[in-house]
């Protein structure tokens, strides 16, 4: 009995270390592959590794055809085992089924991190290579899996966006001073440009930003992404009452604009969508339903602090990421208020980041 417990454990180990192999891979595709998740595969053969691949873009081949493609000798397939962050695909889409091709090439074993949430999968992907005859193993790191993924996971299963909570506060706990008579319309730093490059390239790694309205009025932000190189999020502002000038910048058309509204406005423009929703009701769950409609994953809430409060009261949100600036404005706007459990720290120079999971 020892023995086999001590060969179980040792298989175990190394589907643990092909599957890192492949969360490693999919990282790749960090920000790229919306709507698709981020998958890695890798393909051994006698304990080596004769192929790896990675989800570029969707449209474009999944991990596991990039796999295969890369391995010289195909006939070795039929004795190797492919690794996959993710179920196998089982669905025409912009591709064809992943299991299928698996099947094609007669790969016996078949190592599976995590069941694939979305309902065109959801666990169909599995079943058809076990009909097919495949030694298929599930759950192999299966947390780390799910974690690389929460963007998609989040939408699939709770039929909304990933919600990033993000502000930056002073040390005296205020989101901005007093506001200055003839104050122009721009924002007032807590952190330094360390701190502000970082918020960029968040940016770029999630597929919408939202600011409330007096934010937008106050700051005139642009909500782009011009500090680090990479994809534009979507921009999502509120508006009830139409106060919003068309002079802002996010009227400017250069990145699609999503804007809620309590009714039509007069003026259109190509890439602004407007959307009227009631906000005599709980426009939280109208906003998510709307940006679920539109296949957005993720979502940063950039304030003011009646949105991100609003956000924290309805305990509708996946993570909070505080800055901590060193100026003190003694009197202004308050910080939201939440509770600081579940956090990490790091330090950007002079600035504190606090890092805080709403779930773990």
């Amino acid at each position: 009995m020892p023995k086999l417990k001590n060969n179980y454990f040792c298989t175990v180990n190394i589907h643990e270390k092909y599957i890192k192999r492949c969360i490693e891979l999919a990282q790749n595709g960090f920000g790229t592959t919306y709507p698709n998740p981020m998958v890695g595969s890798v393909i051994v053969y006698e304990n080596q590794i004769i192929g790896e691949g990675w989800h570029k873009k969707a449209g474009q081949p999944h991990a596991e055809v990039n796999a295969i493609r890369s391995v010289e000798d195909k006939s070795l397939l039929k004795n190797a085992t492919i690794y996959v962050s993710l179920e196998p695909c089982s669905h025409f889409g912009k591709t064809p089924p992943c299991c299928d091709l698996i099947i094609e090439h007669k790969i016996p074993n078949v190592v599976v991190g995590t069941v694939d949430p979305n309902e065109k999968v959801a666990g169909n992907g599995i079943k058809k290579l076990i009909a097919a005859g495949a030694n298929v193993t599930v759950g192999v790191l299966e947390k780390e899996c799910n974690e690389l993924n929460k963007r998609f996971f989040t939408f699939h299963q709770q039929k909304r966006p990933y919600i990033i909570l993000k502000w930056a506060e002073s040390q005296d706990g205020f989101l901005s001073p007093e506001k200055e008579i003839n104050q122009d319309r721009k924002p007032i730093w807590i952190t330094n440009q360390y701190s502000r490059q970082l918020v960029h390239k968040w940016r770029s790694e999630e597929q919408a930003i939202l600011a409330g309205t007096q934010t937008v009025i106050d700051d005139n932000p642009k909500l782009n992404t011009r500090d680090w190189s990479g994809n534009n999020p979507v921009r999502v502002v509120l508006d009830q009452k139409n106060r919003i000038s068309k002079e802002s910048f996010i009227f400017d058309d250069t990145v699609k604009t999503i804007v809620f509204t309590k009714s039509e406005i007069s003026f259109q423009t190509e890439n602004t969508n407007f959307e009227v929703i009631d906000f005599n009701q709980n426009i939280i769950p109208q906003i998510l339903a709307v940006l679920h409609q539109n296949q957005i994953q993720s979502i940063i809430i950039e304030g003011g602090l009646k949105t991100l409060q609003s956000f924290i009261d309805e305990n509708i949100w996946d993570e909070a990421r505080i800055f901590i600036g060193k100026a003190t404005f003694e009197k202004g706007t308050k910080a939201p208020n939440i509770q600081k459990k579940n956090l990490t720290k790091t330090y950007i120079q002079s600035d504190e980041l606090i890092n805080i999971r709403n779930h773990d």
